[in-house]
């Protein structure tokens, strides 16, 4: 898939061939809490929101941020649209929080990697209120979701305590981060010459702010622990994004894993598609269920 031409049609693409149902009867909307347009911010007199999905049983105490994002575009979708592709980690007793951000073409992936960071301080900040714990959050991504995951999990910090936003004294680090063939250095794909800055207008701002919004230039020791999954064919983006990426967190002696789908594209399906489910699950539950969540009050 070289080309997005309908934002809806790759976000559609993106997560219904990501995740999906387990072998087990899936949850259903009237076995869940669901909050709609939680407001986690403002931007051009419009509001910046999330919807909050809380199992009504057997909840975890631990909350996943979930990216909505195919292309940098962002769009509300029916409640049950999440099912197909969180509904089992729902069914694990995780609360998700569907995270939507300012969409391009209107707004550029620096804009939009500040919306998500937001989100990550205001659902830290009152995550109580949405009965989990705030050292108990990971986040998920697939493709634009996938850098934008990996954007909070290299530029989280504990706030500014001098800001008069109290949402912006916030800390918006988490415990642990999944993107699926995420993008992760920008620096090349700003250029006007380069065929993915044609292709996604969200691409396209100054040059000089590439190496800022580039994960791979961010990772430090304190990080989350991250999961990447990435196709080894992928040819809308190469797998070369997560494996440098996976060798600064080694580096940087932060846990990390590549899980690498052999023969598979911009996007899973089948026996693929399930192993990159229990991945995610395992991954989530090996760092969000533990006792102690280790790492995520450390300082950069």
């Amino acid at each position: 898939m070289l080309r997005v031409v309908s934002s809806v049609f790759f976000f559609f693409f993106v997560f219904t061939l990501v995740i999906c149902p387990g072998e087990s009867a899936p949850i259903t909307m009237d076995q869940i809490d669901f909050t709609p347009d939680v407001v986690y911010g403002h931007k051009f007199g419009m509001a910046l929101t999330f919807d909050v999905y809380e199992p009504k049983e057997n909840t975890n105490k631990a909350g996943i941020l979930m990216m909505v994002s195919g292309g940098m575009y962002s769009k509300w979708s029916p409640p049950e649209f999440i099912l197909p592709w969180g509904g089992y980690l729902l069914e694990q007793g995780y609360t998700l929080f569907t995270v939507r951000h300012g969409s391009s073409p209107k707004f550029n992936n620096p804009e939009i990697a500040e919306d998500v960071l937001r989100s990550a301080r205001y659902i830290r900040l009152n995550a109580k209120q949405f009965g989990v714990e705030p050292t108990r959050l990971g986040v998920f991504g697939a493709s634009s979701g996938g850098l934008l995951t990996m954007s909070i999990a290299t530029m989280a910090d504990d706030g500014d305590q001098n800001a008069k936003d109290k949402v912006m004294k916030s800390s918006n680090r988490v415990a642990a981060v999944v993107a699926f063939f995420p993008p992760t250095d920008l620096r090349e794909w700003v250029k006007k010459t380069h065929p993915m800055n044609e292709k996604f207008p969200a691409l396209q701002f100054e040059e000089e702010l590439a190496p800022k919004y580039s994960p791979l230039l961010h990772v430090t020791d304190d990080d989350a622990p991250a999961l990447l999954i990435h196709g080894d064919q992928d040819t809308l983006v190469p797998i070369d994004h997560s494996e440098k990426i996976v060798e600064v967190y080694k580096k940087k002696n932060v846990p990390v894993e590549l899980l690498t789908i052999k023969g598979a594209g911009h996007g899973f399906q089948g026996k693929d598609l399930d192993s990159a489910k229990k991945a995610t699950l395992s991954w989530f539950n090996k760092y969000l269920m533990s006792a102690t969540v280790k790492r995520s009050s450390n300082h950069h």
